[in-house]
Order: structure tokens, then C-alpha cells, then sequence
């Protein structure tokens, strides 16, 4: 059994006609109807925004732990150096 959940909160945006006319190219491009296009393109952001969120809190335990690794990095191996040494894709 498919369980459906209700879409009840309403989000409303006023935006210039050019703006609209942008959005609703894109999400015909992708098959979407405008309201679909926008929430999805609108979480996709939040979601990045959440997770690019540069505080974070450790106990005593791991903050000792974090700030070692900080101060001794691990050295780059060879398939790191080949990986760096290497002509990127676009400049083949």
C-alpha cells in the first residue's frame, strides 16, 4: 500500500515576468510543471545550505582527535600524485 502524503502548506513567490518565463523554460526542459520544478530546485539549495554549514560541535574526545589529523594530514600516496600530475580532460 502506497501511503500519499498531503501537500497542504502553500508557498507563494512574486517574481518578475522575465524570471517566470526562465523557470518555466527550465522545468518544461526537464518535464516538470512549474510549481515541481521550483521545489525541487528550492530544496536541492536548502539541502546544499544545510549541509555547507561551517560550525560544528565536537565533545572533548573527538576535538582532540579532529585537531591531530588536522596537524599531522596524511601524505599524499602515489595514485594522489599521478591523480594531481595528470592534463585535466578539458586540456587534452
Amino acid at each position: 500500500m502506497v501511503q500519499r502524503v498531503r501537500k497542504d502548506d502553500i508557498i507563494q513567490i512574486r517574481a518578475p515576468a522575465e524570471t517566470k518565463a526562465v523557470l518555466n523554460r527550465a522545468a518544461a526542459l526537464r518535464g516538470q510543471k512549474l510549481s515541481e520544478f521550483m521545489l525541487d530546485s528550492a530544496r536541492r539549495q536548502a539541502e546544499e545550505a544545510i549541509l555547507d554549514q561551517r560550525v560544528f560541535f565536537l565533545d572533548d574526545k573527538a576535538h582532540a582527535a579532529f585537531l591531530k589529523m588536522l596537524d599531522a594530514p596524511p601524505k599524499p600516496g602515489k595514485a594522489l600524485r599521478a591523480l594531481l600530475a595528470r592534463k585535466p580532460a578539458w586540456q587534452r
